[in-house]
């Protein structure tokens, strides 16, 4: 049995040997190269574009301006397709733009023989524009007057939404409650993935084949057709092996245009590749966030009523767009249980920014400092154990959530909780921290999580998964769901063989997908793959086995009831697992079989109509030189309870990963903007503070093993939780050790020396 078992991960080796290939080593090297033309304002109107001198220029093979391209606007974001308009992404973007809504916008291409060529011509081509006021927050895109982003939107809202369980207001008249109230910012950050964003197209057989770099294959061909406006079975899209994507290559990128540009050189092979810069002003960011959250709470610490309202950073253009926002309010609705009432309004408004799309968390690592930051401030003001207090309020076992059907099957709360206390010494760090005066403090901080997994019943959720029997008793396994770093491979691997009754290196996962050949699957996003392409490894193992089974029978004599698959082996059950043959001597036998020779192969989908809470916390240590405005983070623990670990090294790996984006959530990343032309200021990886290793104390990650009841194979979301609760538990450490909270990050010296100026403590 292989599951539980910390097995190598199966694509170790090509990727340490270099030898894996990802989307730019398999390029033709005589490939045509395109780069884009960007805007220089950051909102207005493309009036002119003059490619005359760029035309002259030697090598140059086509330019495509914005007034070129179908006037098709399509959607980008990553997300299963709906037949329901209600339930469609949205869809506000054109190949390339003439109504420029960012500085960098995409508002013409060159192809050229050579990279050379192509920048040459980049930079002579002449642009007129009609431009407009610059709108970088939502406060000034909802001002009265403001230029629409995007025709349709008044005050440039994407989309507002309220919810209110309970009265809000006949709750919040109680008698003895004390009202508390906070405002919370989170900045844009970049997902800065190792791998730039790279596709190329070519066209064959009349149908445009584009290998890329990207998390959702399946999904890109759709989205690649409806912006040509094509049969979607007249794209291919092939992803080789990625090197990260994070959430930002869960969204339809470039492919489109690459697509376009192929079909405009009379297919000829068009690499499209950006620069780093590119990617930061060009691709997804994280959306920032203005939370105010407002808390009527009885003296004992017992919540009676709160209210949440949000004001969300879309950026120019919709991609997922107000999902975040809303998966974030889940957080607040959930984690903590009003004995009352609650309400929500949330506000998700286009900006002249980078568009805002997936990121790790998807919404909740926003809503949680918000949340888990006002929940330690309600608890210090009340003179009340934090932990004692959150407890009073957390959601409780047996909660069953009346929209997703989720329970809350388990004490995973307190469970995850006692081991991060044990870890970090919170007793007696709290004690010993508890009256410091100097300039050097230390502090202990922690804040819980909540997270869903997968994505039912807002999309739908279906995964197909085909098997193949070897000659050799080996399996070959394909799934629509993408490795892009994270291990899922390897737990495929491993799930099959377990299923199968084989060992896990007789199974081989082809780590590539192509949409003409892989069975469908929606990709990497929502901490999903496990659970959902899980339940198809599972269906369609059970199918294959059931197969060889029988074929066993007729080659033993035996009845399929009395028969199994142990280790490779075809065992008789009812004789203490006697070893009747090797699977392998079955396999050949049955393809080469004379009489009726037959290969075995099983395919099939699984739609999963569940969904799964994973639960955890954070402990942070912390001093804090209150002069320089810095914090040196000692510790940090994650405890994670996602069900049944498949592999403990790689839920490790995945922990750490997760960790170390809090760490720079939290501390150090902030994408700059400059108010006067709007122009991103630190597109690149000097100017973006990223946490290096210099920068990391250890990282312990631990687990609590609840083995979830929906899932064939007892496992639940880890992939995105790890990087939720890390920001809030590290300042709520600074306001152990300063007693200064900080509502604002990342908690650069800039924002901690003026919090701690105003607090008196300088």
């Amino acid at each position: 049995m292989s599951i539980g078992q910390s097995i190598p991960r199966v694509d170790a080796w090509e990727k340490v040997s270099g030898r894996a290939k990802y989307t730019d080593d398999l390029v033709d090297r005589n490939a045509l190269i395109g780069k884009i033309l960007h805007s220089t304002i950051a909102n207005g109107l493309v009036t002119k574009i003059d490619t005359t001198e760029a035309e002259k220029i030697k090598g140059v093979v086509k330019i495509i301006t914005c007034f070129d391209v179908p006037d098709i606007c399509f959607p980008t974001a990553g997300h299963p397709w709906s037949t329901d308009p209600v339930h469609q992404d949205p869809m506000d973007r054109k190949l390339l733009n003439q109504r420029v809504r960012l500085y960098g916008d995409d508002i013409a291409a060159v192809i050229a023989e050579d990279e050379v060529a192509a920048s040459r011509a980049l930079r002579v081509i002449k642009v007129e524009y009609e431009e407009y006021p610059i709108l970088l927050t939502p406060e000034d895109s909802m001002k009265e007057g403001a230029k629409l982003i995007h025709e349709g939107f008044p005050n440039n809202v994407l989309k507002h939404s309220t919810v209110e369980d309970g009265n809000f207001e006949e709750a919040i008249k109680e008698t003895g409650l004390i009202k508390f109230e906070g405002t919370f910012v989170t900045p844009i950050v970049q997902h800065c993935h190792i791998e730039t964003v790279t596709s190329w197209a070519y066209m064959e057989n009349g149908r445009i084949v584009i290998v890329a770099s990207t998390q959702i294959p399946h999904i890109i061909r759709r989205i690649v057709g409806q912006a040509l406006g094509i049969p979607w079975g007249n794209v291919r899209i092939i992803k080789p092996y990625i090197g990260g994507g994070f959430g930002n290559k869960q969204d339809s990128l470039y492919e489109p245009l690459n697509a376009y540009m192929t079909t405009q050189v009379g297919g000829r092979l068009v690499k499209l590749e950006l620069s780093r810069e590119e990617v930061f002003f060009g691709t997804r960011v994280r959306h920032g966030e203005k939370i105010h959250l407002e808390t009527w709470v009885r003296p004992n610490g017992r919540l009676v009523a709160r209210s949440y309202t949000a004001y969300s950073t879309q950026g120019a253009y919709g991609s997922h767009g107000h999902g975040i926002a809303a998966k974030g309010t889940n957080v607040f609705r959930q984690l903590y249980q009003d004995e009352k009432a609650r309400k929500v309004d949330i506000s998700t408004v286009y900006t002249n920014t980078a568009a805002a799309g997936a990121m790790r968390g998807y919404g909740t690592p926003q809503a949680v400092f918000a949340v888990e930051s006002h929940m330690e401030d309600i608890a210090r003001q009340l003179k009340l154990d934090p932990l004692e207090f959150r407890f009073l309020n957390v959601m409780p076992v047996g909660f069953t959530d009346p929209f997703t059907k989720n329970v809350n099957w388990f004490d995973s709360f307190h469970q995850c909780v006692e081991k991060g206390k044990a870890y970090i010494h919170w007793d007696e760090k709290r004690k010993l921290y508890q009256n410091q005066s100097g300039l050097q403090r230390r502090g202990v901080g922690m804040a819980l999580f909540w997270y869903n997994t997968a994505v039912w019943p807002i999309s739908i959720e279906v995964s197909s998964c085909r098997m193949v029997l070897n000659q050799d008793g080996s399996v070959q396994v394909q799934v629509g769901e993408t490795e892009i770093g994270q291990g899922a491979d390897t737990a495929f691997t491993q799930m099959a063989a377990d299923t199968l009754g084989i060992p896990w290196q007789n199974v081989h996962v082809i780590s590539t997908q192509d949409t003409d050949i892989t069975p469908f699957g929606t990709g990497a996003y929502g901490s999903r793959q496990t659970y959902v392409g899980g339940a198809a490894i599972n269906k369609v193992a059970l199918l294959l086995k059931e197969k060889i089974l029988r074929c066993a029978s007729e080659y033993t004599r035996m009845p399929v009831s009395n028969l199994d698959i142990i280790d490779g082996n075809i065992v008789l059950t009812t004789n203490d697992n006697q070893i009747l043959c090797p699977l392998a001597e079955l396999a050949t036998e049955t393809l080469y079989h004379v009489d009726h020779a037959e290969h075995l192969t099983a395919e099939s989908t699984a739609q999963v109509k569940t969904n799964a809470f994973s639960f955890g916390c954070s402990f942070a240590e912390v001093e804090v030189d209150i002069p320089l405005g810095k914090i040196k983070l000692l510790d940090l623990v994650n405890v994670h309870d996602c069900g049944r670990l498949i592999n403990p090294r790689l839920a490790e790996g995945q922990v750490h990963g997760g960790m170390s984006m809090a760490i720079g959530f939290g501390m150090y990343e902030q994408l700059l903007y400059d108010p006067k032309t709007g122009r991103l200021l630190n597109d690149n990886l000097l100017d973006y503070k990223l946490p290096t290793m210099l920068d990391h104390p250890h990282l312990e990650a631990q687990f609590v093993e609840n083995y979830e009841p929906t899932n064939a194979y007892g496992t639940k979301a880890l992939g995105e939780p790890p990087t939720v609760p890390g920001a809030a538990a590290i300042r709520n450490a600074v306001l152990h050790a300063t007693g200064v909270g900080i509502n604002k990050i990342p908690m650069t010296p800039h924002i901690l020396f003026e919090e701690f100026k105003k607090a008196g403590l300088l």
